[in-house]
């Protein structure tokens, strides 16, 4: 008599939040039904919060619009920014859970190259819960996935590896390009599934997306402040990429792994490139000097909580890009404001 199957519990089901920003009806989730439906969401509402987002059935979520915002955090609101994807990171701050995973309402789920849907969520945590290698490169990549190990000479006092903190996704369909490559390469689409995950290397910086990217609350959950961008700021659309620089030099100082490659996404619409160029503007100059400054950043051994090293991050953004454009002490100030509400939320830093 053949066994009744029984359905495996979906793995982290009460310490996982999805978190996903939007201003328009949440249709997506029906793709995702099979794998979201199990897990809490928290939905961030960008815009007019007057108007109704409606939520398909069947899933656990809260809602939160810009007046929520205001109540919960009052003046430090503030931080939070407006008609801007970076509204997500309200979404970390007022979870509860140890780990996030955040997608974009325009990601469905991709098929692998045997034609089988991927559970995206399910590869981010099996990478989140696997140690990194940021201090020695592994030929074959990550060694924890299942086939494969440590090459011949990678130290073995290095095999135990470092705790992950970031498990960063990628996308089929729409690459995540800016305006100037999205103008110049318009039909350009990703066919290529490479069926890797590697730790990003100590001292290497990379540009993060936020739209399939999920990370450890616990360990680096107040690095991941989105930034001040959108309404009343003079850029957007680098609000992921300020969360990953801040992110990794404090993950680096701090003895954790950051993983990129799989999972993928299927992106399925490419933003106005005329649009984005307008909110990048300024964003595409200045990154040729933030980006050597973050290069540079050095934090000091008593730095030893997430916290910490953010606070002394934001004081080095004023004294190395104050300089380049006062919009860099407004945000080194919002960073402090995010650190205040965090703990406010959250409980102080131990």
């Amino acid at each position: 008599m053949a066994e009744a199957s029984v359905k495996p519990v979906p793995l982290l089901k009460d310490e996982l939040d999805i978190v996903i920003p939007t201003i328009r009806n949440l249709d997506f989730l029906e793709m995702w039904r099979p794998f979201f439906q199990p897990y809490h969401l928290i939905i961030v509402q960008d815009g007019d919060p007057s108007k109704t987002i409606k939520v398909p059935e069947g899933f656990d979520y809260e809602l939160f619009n810009r007046n929520d915002i205001n109540r919960i955090l009052g003046p430090k609101a503030s931080c939070i920014s407006f008609k801007d994807s970076a509204c997500r990171c309200f979404g970390y701050m007022v979870s509860k859970k140890k780990y996030i995973f955040t997608i974009d309402d325009d990601c469905f789920v991709a098929k692998d190259p045997s034609g089988k849907d991927i559970n995206a969520l399910e590869q981010h945590i099996k990478n989140l819960l696997s140690p990194s290698t940021p201090y020695f490169f592994n030929t074959l990549y990550d060694p924890y996935r299942e086939g494969t190990d440590f090459v011949r000479g990678y130290p073995f006092s290095l095999r135990e590896g470092a705790p992950t903190a970031v498990s960063h996704g990628l996308w089929l369909n729409i690459p995540d390009y800016d305006a100037p490559t999205q103008l110049v390469r318009p039909h350009e689409r990703n066919t290529r599934y490479v069926d890797a995950v590697l730790t990003i290397p100590k001292g290497t910086l990379f540009p993060m997306c936020g739209m399939n990217l999920a990370f450890n609350r616990e360990l680096i959950g107040p690095a991941m402040y989105f930034g001040l961008m959108g309404d009343g700021h003079p850029t957007g659309r680098y609000d992921d990429m300020w969360a990953g620089w801040c992110m990794k030099v404090i993950c680096d100082h701090l003895g954790l792994g950051v993983k990129t490659g799989l999972p993928y996404i299927w992106h399925s619409k490419a933003s106005n490139p005329f649009v984005n160029l307008k909110k990048e503007y300024k964003g595409i100059f200045w990154q040729e000097e933030i980006i050597p400054s973050f290069q540079s950043a050095s934090l000091p051994k008593e730095c030893s909580s997430v916290q910490n090293c953010y606070l002394e991050l934001s004081k080095q953004v004023k004294d190395k890009l104050g300089k380049v454009d006062p919009y860099f002490n407004k945000l080194a100030d919002a960073m402090v404001t995010w650190i205040e509400a965090w703990d406010e939320l959250n409980g102080a830093a131990k």
